[in-house]
């Protein structure tokens, strides 16, 4: 658990994965949001199962914590969203509404392009609407007294927000996504659609512009042998030795990292699965008479 003066942070790992999804709660209000929930799902068999999801209900039911707000960083191609599964398990907030899963407002783009990958266009709702609310930078959510300010960090994908936390009025904490990883993991990739090493440049840039006691929470880790994962670091840690990134490191050289990097990435295990999901807010495909729910495979589309 890390905390500040207001608020409070706890991570869970998903070690298939290597996501890290994360609650964050207002002490005094004990609001809560809960940051990329993660629903288990082995490709091999089709099987899924909710256990990472559950400990997060069961953090936020034995802290006695109001969730008001599911927040993705993007549409993950790694993982498979449990945001409508968990919202549906922890009982209404204050508000009398289940948590409203929020994402920033270019998801409409990723839909276009997916949606005619997947021949989904006939089943993703106009405008968003599969999310219950599309933030714009800048955008704020409120947990009691703490702020939580919607940051574009377009790069990885063209939908990427982070969110910054601000107590007392100041930015404390970030919860950057797919942006950056740990300092000896380095950054994102960018060649999915939409992906950009120029924009994910300088959506760093902007990421390491706050103050260098800022702490920084990333989505994901792929620890090297020598350490166990880890997912908090500040500001000063990444300048200095963010591996992709660092101090001294101009865009060019970074764009020419970048690039010749992901050319030698292979697709993510769960991508087929999940941005199918994960465009849809974590909605499962519709079921049939006999209850069964199918995804789709598209041959030669990626």
């Amino acid at each position: 658990m890390a905390s500040a003066a207001s608020f409070g942070v706890q991570a869970f790992f998903d070690a298939v994965t290597s996501t890290v999804s994360y609650v964050l709660h207002d002490v005094a209000s004990r609001e809560a949001a809960v940051v990329d929930p993660v629903w288990d799902f082995d490709a091999k068999s089709g099987r899924s199962s909710t256990l990472s999801a559950q400990r997060i209900v069961d953090y936020l039911q034995a802290q006695q914590l109001d969730l008001r707000w599911v927040l993705e960083t993007h549409a993950h191609a790694d993982h498979l969203s449990a945001a409508q599964w968990l919202r549906a398990q922890v009982p209404a907030g204050a508000a009398g509404t289940a948590a409203p899963v929020v994402i920033g407002q270019q998801i409409t783009t990723v839909q276009k392009v997916f949606g005619g990958i997947y021949g989904m266009d006939d089943c993703i709702a106009p405008q968003g609407a599969d999310f219950d609310r599309l933030l714009c930078d800048g955008d704020v959510l409120v947990l009691g007294a703490t702020r939580i300010r919607a940051l574009g960090v377009p790069g990885h994908t063209p939908v990427d927000l982070a969110y910054a936390v601000e107590a007392a009025g100041a930015v404390a904490a970030i919860f950057v996504g797919d942006t950056l990883f740990m300092p000896d993991v380095g950054t994102a990739r960018c060649d999915f659609p939409g992906g950009d090493a120029r924009a994910l440049y300088r959506s760093i840039s902007r990421l390491l512009a706050h103050p260098p006691q800022t702490v920084l929470y990333v989505c994901h880790d792929y620890p090297p042998a020598w350490r166990t994962a880890a997912w908090c670091s500040t500001v000063a840690e990444q300048r200095a030795h963010n591996i992709h990134v660092h101090d001294g490191v101009n865009e060019a050289a970074f764009v020419a990292m970048r690039e010749a990097r992901d050319a030698t990435l292979g697709m993510p295990q769960l991508m087929l699965p999940s941005v199918q999901v994960n465009i849809r807010a974590g909605r499962l495909p519709d079921a049939d008479a006999q209850g069964r729910r199918f995804l789709k495979l598209p041959v030669n589309a990626l």
